[in-house]
């Protein structure tokens, strides 16, 4: 297997070194041709990683970073000012060629600014995406986007769709993934002006395989492929999700631990219970990538545990591997050469 390289913001997130340090460490056993680069406080990382001494020491490289970006700093103050954090250095490695991709649990709008000011956005693209999967029914389904921007006009929602539907083409092999434009309705009347001018956009490019109007719960029956939305209804989709999905995990929980008889029958019930668990658990879905710039970047949840962080990691290895990058760029390269973007 061909060595891969990560550069990772050992230093984001809400708990930092502690959760970073051992998704790391599993990622690597996990993959031994990962080679990772730990970009932030030098003496702070050798500390934790000496905690752990089955390590491969070779797939370690710390990088030394004397500044953090915080989850609350501004976006352009961090781009600005913090050209020593280990986001921005985390960056820089992958623009300089050290490595094929970053992630980083870091503040999401500066990770935004600094990917695309070091990185620039490919050619064609306005305005890079975020993208991740949820689960559905018969598998899985992606969405983008999901909040990397707030007032997106029809074009930008258009390009989101041509990108997003080169990752599934490069990741999951599918010629032509379904697309869904999300909607309050399925009906060709509903919908405010952006949404509509994006549907007609989408029906008159024979290139994509648009399939019409898709409305919220169509997330996770595993119909479409791929749903495309303005940043702004994304995230707030995806945050609901998110909080849902929790809420049935805790409720069952807490029902099977009521008395003796629900002990039982959550005894009863464990295989399949971890079954669900597994599929609707948020983390197992960590790991959104910002489609659309020069380089692969990761965005991991803020509050992300090690396995959470983990699947983030996982995430930017399977795109190095299938190189989404330039898959990405020859698809939006033809939409241009035939004046479908501008």
């Amino acid at each position: 297997m061909k060595k891969v390289t990560i550069a990772v913001d050992a230093m984001g997130g809400d708990h930092g070194l502690k959760v970073v340090i051992p998704a790391c460490v599993n990622a690597a056993k996990e993959h031994p041709y990962l080679h990772m680069l730990l970009v932030g406080d030098q003496v702070q990382i050798k500390a934790h990683l000496d905690e752990h001494s089955d390590i491969n020491a070779n797939q370690f490289t710390i990088v030394h970073a004397s500044e953090v970006v915080t989850m609350d700093e501004l976006p352009s103050h961090a781009m600005r000012n913090k050209k020593d954090s280990s986001m921005r250095l985390a960056i820089n490695a992958v623009k300089d060629g050290l490595a094929d991709g970053c992630v980083s649990a870091g503040n999401t709008g500066a990770l935004m600014a600094t990917a695309r000011y070091v990185l620039k956005t490919l050619p064609g693209i306005d305005r890079p995406a975020i993208i991740a999967e949820l689960p559905t029914y018969r598998g899985r389904t992606r969405v983008v986007d999901l909040g990397a921007n707030v007032d997106s006009c029809a074009e930008h929602i258009f390009q989101f769709a041509v990108m997003g539907s080169a990752l599934i083409q490069a990741i999951d092999k599918k010629k032509r993934p379904s697309i869904g434009l999300l909607n309050i309705g399925v009906e060709e009347i509903k919908g405010n002006d952006q949404v509509k001018r994006t549907a007609h956009m989408l029906s008159e490019c024979r290139l994509l395989n648009y399939i019409g109007y898709v409305e919220g719960d169509q997330f996770y029956t595993g119909d479409v492929d791929l749903v495309v939305c303005d940043g702004f209804v994304g995230n707030i989709a995806l945050k609901a999700s998110e909080g849902l999905a929790n809420l049935i995990l805790r409720l069952l929980k807490e029902y099977f631990e009521t008395d003796f008889l629900s002990r039982l029958a959550g005894l009863v019930a464990m295989p399949i219970l971890r079954k669900v668990k597994n599929k609707m658990d948020p983390s197992r879905y960590n790991g959104a990538s910002l489609l659309g710039l020069n380089g692969i970047v990761v965005k991991s949840h803020g509050a992300a545990n090690a396995k959470a962080f983990q699947f983030a990691i996982n995430e930017a290895v399977l795109e190095v591997q299938h190189n989404v990058i330039d898959l990405v760029r020859n698809q939006i390269a033809s939409f241009v050469n035939q004046g479908l973007i501008l």
